[in-house]
């Protein structure tokens, strides 16, 4: 079985994604790790030495490389996988569990703002800006989010209770 979390940052898609793993005694696979660990380069150094267009290409390489894997996997995306090229594509034609994981604009707030020196896209944006910037990206990749065989609400819920959710809907 194949199972992918959708989400933007902060949502949850790893750390929820190791839970259900283990519980389910799969791998678990973070994509920006296994790029990262592919091209020998962490993912900020691949867009400032090769740009993001070469990023985008061989997010799209890896993505199908491991949706193509027969193992029993979790995969946790990166916040903008699903909104370039066939990324989206790619991922519901390869299975029927994509979880997009839906936190509300104040609650991401409330999780990337002690984090924010640790995330790139959004380390330099001043603290009352966060609320409009987050918004309008959610706004822009919603279309894609949305795609997912599964929206789930995690405002309220813990890690553990998203986790019971998800296997609640395994098919």
């Amino acid at each position: 079985m194949k199972i992918v979390l959708v989400g933007y940052m902060g949502s949850g898609k790893s750390s929820i994604g190791k839970l259900l793993a283990g519980n389910l005694d799969y791998g678990f696979i973070d994509l920006d790790d296994y790029i990262a660990a592919s091209e020998k380069m962490e993912i900020p150094d691949i867009f400032k030495s090769k740009g993001e267009l070469y990023f985008r290409k061989k997010e799209f390489e890896y993505l199908n490389e491991i949706l193509n894997a027969k193992d029993n996997f979790v995969l946790s995306t990166g916040g903008g996988t699903p909104c370039y090229g066939e990324n989206m594509n790619a991922i519901l034609k390869a299975t029927s569990n994509v979880f997009y994981l839906k936190v509300s604009i104040a609650g991401l707030i409330n999780r990337l703002i002690s984090e924010k020196e640790h995330r790139p896209l959004i380390s330099n944006i001043p603290n009352d800006e966060l609320p409009e910037f987050i918004g309008k990206h959610l706004f822009e990749r919603s279309y894609f989010y949305s795609q997912a065989n599964h929206n789930l609400v995690c405002d309220e819920n813990s890690k553990e209770e998203m986790v019971l959710k998800i296997e609640s809907l395994l098919v």
